[in-house]
């Protein structure tokens, strides 16, 4: 019988030349999508600290400035009570940091104290403003962290990438993420809360049900605006116990108490952290009294006195009659279909069509439903929510959207169609082209529809165009084109032109005819106009622009 010959094994190259092996198809496939995570995060996080770089303060943001110094160094809630803590506490971490002068003996107003802070204490507004803006900005990045990972649990890691760069790309959480507000902490928090409930359907309650009540009652602490939320995610915790144990009504009760329960103490801890002794006096605070249900409402709630007064304020803010626009139209009070009309001209087209999609698939594809109170119901009782609202100010209102329905966009790629991919891919590369666009200039953001961010304050105002935040850059067009000339400034913000060396008159303090050479008025201004300063424009020329949110004119 013939003898087989032995096998031949290839012998390793051992040399030191030698070229290593390249890694498994999937190894390398696993190592793409943390690359391209970081990726999204960081041009995220340069589009925001840049933009950050060079804005002046906004209209809000020097009161939470003061706030937080206030902690810091007083120890107590005393300005800004009609917002929790917790969002201001976030920004105390870049104050303390930044490490300004305070002038503890002053006693005027918020917005006087914010504006002494930043311009009349020896400080840097620059330096203090972006070290107030750093925290928030971290915190956004880690929200898309959290992005990412519910649609990940849903619909695997491609689909995740696609909600992390609708996310990522987002001209709304970009413009607000980069500020020292406290809109996308507050919404965060909520999609942190609701992505910890979904993980708890898997066994993992024990762990996941006290961690979402934690992240519940940091968007309470954060802003009162998402109190709404509070019984549609206490509902979602007893959902998540009943898909294991579809009939034990004592575990699901039980796990919509420990959601409640550890969010009430979450809210209770803020209050201890900023002041042990919890001190609370209105001061120069005017509190309403607040009757009927809803005072009776606020008496009910198992917060502290300083939560419930700073409630009492918002309702009373809510009774006061505001002045909205909306497509050219300037009116008093506010329509119930201005946030949608305000979403649909300041969101990307792309994302539009993907939310919609996103939002149908949930609904009706089977392997989604499950997932579609988590991600669908929260955003919608929130949407609701600030559609009844007395203050049409701005989509910020509602930049949970951005959020929540990212995630569901994402989920469009389970749809097995061929077509899918390429549609979902172009789509996204529409919204990231667009988005880019408007770099540096995310607040007045409009879509190509409306003819994109030099056209929103035709139709919208506020912080959806102008928040005060190019002051700084209306002071460098001066000083480079228009040196020398005499300025007329209606200006709508919380800085200081004088500080930034603008000299300027203001057009409404003299008869029109005195009014020659250049009026520079804020856009939100403009929308507002009344009397003298509509006359003046009226015959007025607009010459050039700033920021897409200040318009100057020729007189």
């Amino acid at each position: 019988m013939a003898t087989q010959p032995h096998p031949v094994h290839p012998v390793p190259d051992t040399t030191p030349d030698a070229v290593p092996a390249r890694p498994p198809r999937p190894a390398r496939r696993r190592l793409l999508v943390p690359v391209l995570v970081a990726v999204l995060l960081t041009q995220m996080a340069v589009a925001m600290v840049t933009t950050a770089v060079r804005q002046t303060p906004t209209i809000d943001e020097p009161v939470y400035v003061a706030a937080a110094a206030g902690y810091l160094h007083e120890h107590r809630v005393r300005l800004n009570p009609e917002h929790p803590p917790l969002g201001k506490l976030v920004v105390a971490v870049g104050v303390a940091l930044a490490r300004p002068h305070v002038d503890a003996s002053f006693t005027g107003t918020q917005e006087a104290a914010g504006r002494h802070l930043l311009y009349e204490s020896g400080n840097d507004p620059w330096r203090l403003m972006l070290w107030a803006r750093l925290p928030v900005i971290a915190l956004t990045l880690l929200f898309g962290l959290v992005v990412f990972a519910f649609t990940r649990d849903l619909a695997g890691p491609v689909p995740a990438l696609t909600a992390l760069a609708l996310y990522a790309f987002s001209p709304d959480v970009v413009a607000h993420g980069s500020l020292a507000t406290l809109d996308v902490p507050a919404a965060g928090f909520l999609l942190t809360s609701v992505w910890l409930l979904w993980r708890a359907r898997d066994g993992s309650a024990r762990r996941c049900l006290p961690l979402a009540g934690a992240a519940l009652g940091a968007a309470l602490a954060t802003k009162m605006s998402t109190l709404p939320a509070v019984p549609v995610l206490a509902a979602l915790a007893a959902l998540s116990v009943c898909a294991r144990r579809p009939r034990d009504a004592r575990r699901a009760l039980a796990a919509a108490g420990v959601v409640t329960v550890t969010a009430v103490a979450v809210v209770w801890a803020t209050y201890l952290v900023v002041d042990p002794r919890l001190r609370w006096e209105p001061g120069t605070t005017h509190v309403p009294v607040v009757r009927g249900l809803h005072g009776q409402l606020v008496r009910m709630l198992p917060f502290p006195e300083a939560y419930r007064d700073g409630m009492r304020i918002q309702f009373g803010l809510e009774n006061r009659s505001w002045e909205g626009f909306l497509f050219g139209h300037r009116y008093s009070g506010a329509r119930w279909y201005y946030l949608p009309v305000a979403l649909v001209v300041k969101t990307p087209l792309g994302m539009l069509a993907l939310w919609t999609a996103g939002a149908v698939a949930m609904a009706g594809m089977r392997r989604l439903r499950p997932a579609a109170p988590y991600v669908l119901v929260p955003a919608a009782v929130l949407l609701a929510s600030a559609m009844t609202g007395a203050r049409d100010l701005g989509t910020r209102y509602a930049v949970f959207l951005p959020m929540f329905l990212a995630v569901a966009a994402g989920c469009v790629l389970t749809v097995r169609r061929r077509w899918a991919p390429v549609v979902v891919g172009a789509l996204t590369v529409f919204v990231a082209v667009s988005s880019l666009r408007t770099y540096p200039c995310y607040l007045p953001y409009s879509n190509e529809a409306f003819g994109g961010p030099a056209r929103t304050h035709l139709r919208l105002h506020d912080s959806n165009v102008d928040w005060g935040q190019d002051l700084g850059r209306l002071a460098d067009r001066l000083h480079t084109r228009y040196r020398g000339e005499r300025v007329w400034l209606v200006y709508k913000g919380s800085g200081v032109p004088a500080y930034y060396g603008i000299e300027a008159s203001d057009p409404r303090r003299v008869p029109p005819g005195q009014v020659h050479g250049l009026l520079v008025v804020s856009d939100s201004a403009v929308a507002e106009a009344r009397d003298g300063l509509a006359v003046l424009l009226r015959s007025s020329r607009p010459v050039d622009e700033v920021g897409d949110s200040i318009t100057l004119y020729r007189r």
